[in-house]
């Protein structure tokens, strides 16, 4: 999962970013409000760490432009202000936690877990399915429930599958994909995607499951099953 810190305090935010990259979170940083909008508008992040008291625009206008174009990002408003007409109002604009300043780190990294547990739409378990694939998302291991045989999915291979899976229903771009699992900022090549959806074809391929990663021309990638085992 992605996370976006828009904090203008640098050491604030490389402290939260370290501690949630031990956590296996794939961390963004924005200093200013006009740069965190823009990352936060690209709809990529599952949660936003946001400051109210921000350079070039403040957090409360950053709520609302997240609002009024209906991204489904969690936000938990991190700010030194602490009067209850401030946060009612960071309710009101669509923040669904507020810790104030000065606070425990390991306090923050728990009402993240719990947002993103909130966020998961399979409420019963930490498995995905999709075919006769499941995804142990506890323990990144690939299950084919057809051949009962296993392997594991690890870093790029296992964020990436997991995206797809979650959204199995929808094609899902290239771009999109790319942005979500190296981040707006990265400057790795994109045949990097290409090769890591190689990968994990293999590993599908290697447990004989029906699944396949479907490469859709001009317009991106989407999970299907196919009436034979996977052949590519």
């Amino acid at each position: 999962m992605r996370i976006l810190i828009v904090e203008d305090e640098f050491n604030l935010a490389d402290v939260i970013s370290s501690r949630l990259r031990k956590e296996n979170y794939e961390v963004d940083i924005s200093l200013d409000g006009e740069d965190g909008l823009y990352k936060a508008l690209t709809n990529i992040y599952d949660l936003i760490v946001l400051d109210l008291m921000l350079p070039k625009k403040n957090g409360f206008e950053i709520l609302s432009e997240i609002k009024a174009n209906n991204i489904e990002s969690k936000v938990i408003i991190l700010t030194a202000r602490s009067e209850i007409n401030d946060k009612l109002e960071g309710f009101s604009d669509g923040a669904n936690d507020y810790l104030t300043k000065p606070f425990h780190l390991e306090e923050l990294i728990a009402r993240i877990n719990v947002q993103l547990r909130h966020k998961d739409n399979n409420l019963n378990s930490n498995i995905l399915e999709f075919g006769d694939l499941t995804l142990n998302l506890k323990n990144t291991k690939l299950l084919c429930t057809t051949t009962n045989e296993s392997i594991e999915v690890i870093c790029k291979e296992f964020l990436l599958l997991e995206y797809l899976m979650k959204n199995s229903n929808q094609i899902i771009p290239k771009e999109v994909l790319y942005d979500k699992i190296w981040g707006l900022e990265n400057d790795s090549m994109s045949n990097n995607l290409e090769a890591y959806l190689s990968f994990i074809r293999k590993k599908i391929k290697v447990i004989g499951s029906k699944v396949n990663i479907k490469a859709i021309r001009g317009l991106g990638y989407k999970l299907e099953v196919s009436d034979e085992k996977n052949k590519n």
